[in-house]
């Protein structure tokens, strides 16, 4: 964005740690790669100790006048000196710069340094006035010179007091899929509150964003609907849907294969090899563990009905030759990853096992062959990179009571225009 020294955009104030820019106004511009290459040795010595603190910043980025950052400058430091007992948490192995630090800081609880030279402290003479600052030639952090006009007040600018134009275009730029799942959050957090006060001024704040999701959500708890002032004439951003329409990398998903003795293995190998490709992985799902068949075709139990469960992967697929088993466990696996719209899949006399589920093998996101040829491995994995199957959404979301009974009426709704 461009920096005209007013520190907003398009009317949006930057410093408003409350509001975001439309990618359709600004697109994202990659600015660099971090690499994760690698999980903690020891949780205590690395993921326990890690201080992070918003200071901890790298030559060419500084902060900027948000309010909310600039406390949490002192607040973060504050934090890991209690957290990690002083002032030297920068020490411990996972904090510890690469590059050596000659710096003032000495003493004090923890310090592990050993420290060269007299003063610590600088103007000084005994020690010729070492150490000096890193400048730019030596890739120190250098700050950006500012110049600062105009008179300090406690007080939020009067663009902080704009509260619902963009909750209005979050809500109004989502699919119907998503807004169902914000009614139902809403429904489902402010139905534990037990306070009715405080339902009916959430629902004044809701009736303020949108009227239908105010509508909806006062139906879930059965309170009337107060009316509001949303705003009528706000931009839509399509980009703030998660939603997509078209099948994205699948690297590093899984897939679970439900199999049996006398399961396809020959299949499971073909499934499995078209996944790697992908950098997907597949594990073998069975009653028990061990190895599935004899020499060259065998595949390993990875996971058993006992241990297996669903939020560990992303697709669920039965190999033609399966038993349909009416293990409970195996019946609940595969019925919670349709109700959390997984893509599941079965080859061959596997779609038996999928009816014994209750699942249908015509219902959205679920991909059937007669074997595990390529075009049914195709299809399964183009079925995972799409993440879930929300046409399956509004039938798995089913319910007799609101606010789920209004969606049939949302659901006829013409769509929004996306602006």
């Amino acid at each position: 964005m461009p920096d005209d020294g007013t520190d907003t955009f398009d009317g949006i104030d930057l410093l408003d740690p409350t509001k975001l820019v439309p990618e359709e106004l600004v697109p994202v511009q990659p600015i660099g790669k971090l690499s994760l290459d690698a999980n903690p040795t020891n949780y205590f010595a690395e993921t326990e100790q890690v201080a992070f603190h918003t200071g901890h910043l790298v030559p060419g980025i500084e902060v900027t006048n948000d309010p909310l950052m600039q406390a949490r400058l002192f607040s973060y430091l504050d934090t890991q000196i209690t957290r990690l007992g002083g002032p030297n948490f920068s020490q411990l192995p996972i904090n510890r710069p690469h590059a050596p630090v000659n710096d003032m800081l000495r003493d004090g609880q923890h310090q592990t340094a050993v420290h060269t030279g007299l003063a610590p402290y600088r103007d000084n003479s005994v020690d010729q006035g070492e150490p000096e600052f890193a400048g730019v030639p030596d890739h120190g952090y250098v700050q950006t010179e500012r110049l600062i006009e105009g008179r300090t007040v406690r007080a939020n600018p009067a663009s902080f007091d704009d509260h619902f134009s963009q909750p209005t275009m979050f809500y109004r730029s989502l699919t119907d899929t998503e807004q169902n799942h914000i009614v139902e959050a809403f429904t489902f957090e402010l139905g534990k509150v037990y306070e009715q006060a405080i339902k009916e001024r959430e629902l004044v704040v809701l009736a303020n964003v949108d009227t239908d999701l105010c509508e909806r959500v006062a139906a879930g708890l059965g309170l009337p609907a107060p009316s509001g002032n949303p705003a009528t004439d706000v931009m839509l951003s399509p980009a703030l849907s998660q939603i997509i329409d078209a099948p994205g990398p699948i690297a590093g998903r899984k897939i679970g294969v439900i199999a049996d003795s006398g399961s396809d293995l020959s299949g499971i190998g073909k499934l499995r090899s078209a996944a790697a490709r992908r950098g997907a992985t597949v594990h073998v799902i069975s009653a028990v563990g061990g190895v599935l068949g004899k020499g060259a075709r065998t595949q390993v139990v990875e996971r058993t009905f006992l241990t297996v469960r669903s939020i560990e992967f992303d697709a669920f697929v039965v190999a033609g030759g399966t038993t349909p088993s009416g293990d409970i466990k195996l019946i609940v696996l595969l019925q919670e990853a349709f109700r959390h719209c997984k893509a599941i899949g079965a080859w061959g006399d596997g779609t038996a096992l999928l009816q014994r589920a209750g699942i249908g093998t015509a219902d959205p996101g679920v991909v059937i062959g007669d074997t595990a040829v390529k075009a049914f491995n195709e299809s399964m994995l183009s079925a995972v990179g799409l993440h879930r199957a929300w046409d399956r959404a509004a039938a798995v979301m089913a319910s007799e009571v609101a606010p789920a009974d209004a969606r049939a009426t949302a659901q006829k709704r013409p769509s929004r225009a996306r602006k």
